[in-house]
């Protein structure tokens, strides 16, 4: 794996999208590359950050049951 296809692959990496043979073959591009793994690494804190900052907002009531409608169409 380059630099490129990982950093390609980074976010599905960090959201748990990806099989394991590939999140394999990231982790030990990671686990070789500096630059990358230093990449990572801010990707990963900057979702934590977001993941805590919108923790106890919910949408309202009816945002969500709009939402819901437009998602069982698909």
């Amino acid at each position: 794996m380059n630099c490129q296809e990982c950093l390609d692959r980074l976010w599905p990496y960090i959201d748990g999208e990806l099989d394991i043979a590939s999140s394999d073959e990231l982790r030990h591009h990671l686990a070789q590359c500096r630059q990358c793994f230093s990449e990572a690494e801010l990707e990963r804190r900057l979702k934590e950050m977001m993941r805590r900052a919108c923790s106890g907002e919910h949408a309202p009531v009816r945002l969500r049951e709009r939402l819901t409608k437009i998602l069982q169409l698909y």
